[in-house]
């Protein structure tokens, strides 16, 4: 597993639309903590820390700490929902939710396909057609997989690869249970598949005339 982000977080007494902008102004990204029976509270957090872990890729759905001042030990948390500036593109609210070794959340897990040099459908020329970039999974939120890495080795042209060849981590599980979904496929090459097309243009061509023929 990854490296654990650590967040400084501390209450915002003002809050509402006034009390957010106020914030930003003061260089804080808003949000609200909330989960983990317990009442929402609104919360500030340091716009450099946020901005770092959402430019990484690792703030959405990554375990995080938050920080708090005056309280032992650090809680963990889970960013379920980022507010993004428009223009900008920066983090401008996060919504963060309270979580333990017992909480399970539905996630989006990306997908690394390895050892594409092993695959004859691919040194052939075939192209590999992602379907899924990620996969949806049920997971405790205090080890989710950080990726699943798909090998390829021996694969050809016309192969398939299904959640069934995801290896999934003990208490993980697929949110798709009622098939055997397709994360990618071996597609043939582009020139390949022309002249496939223009083979059976031809024979169709050829039955057809051959028909014509009889009938004269």
């Amino acid at each position: 597993m990854a490296t654990t982000e650590v967040f400084y977080c501390e209450a915002r007494e003002k809050t509402g639309t006034g009390g957010a902008r106020a914030a930003r102004r003061e260089g804080w990204v808003p949000g609200v903590l909330y989960g983990g029976d317990q009442d929402p509270v609104a919360v500030n957090l340091r716009s450099n820390e946020i901005s770092k872990a959402y430019n990484s890729g690792r703030l959405i759905s990554h375990l995080a700490k938050i920080d708090v001042p005056g309280e032992d030990g650090q809680q963990p948390v889970i960013a379920r929902a980022v507010q993004v500036h428009p223009v900008k593109g920066m983090p401008m609210h996060v919504d963060l939710m309270r979580v333990n070794e017992k909480t399970r959340i539905d996630v989006a897990v990306p997908v690394r396909f390895v050892n594409e040099e092993a695959s004859p459908g691919l040194k052939k020329g075939g192209v590999l057609n992602v379907v899924r970039h990620a996969v949806e999974v049920y997971a405790p939120a205090t080890s989710i997989p950080e990726i699943f890495e798909i090998d390829v080795t021996g694969l050809e042209v016309g192969d398939s690869i299904h959640a069934s060849a995801i290896k999934l981590p003990e208490g993980v599980t697929h949110v798709i249970t009622d098939r055997d979904f397709t994360i990618a496929t071996i597609a043939a090459p582009s020139a390949l598949r022309s002249a496939d097309e223009a083979a059976d243009e031809e024979e169709t061509e050829a039955e057809a005339e051959g028909e014509e023929a009889k009938e004269e």
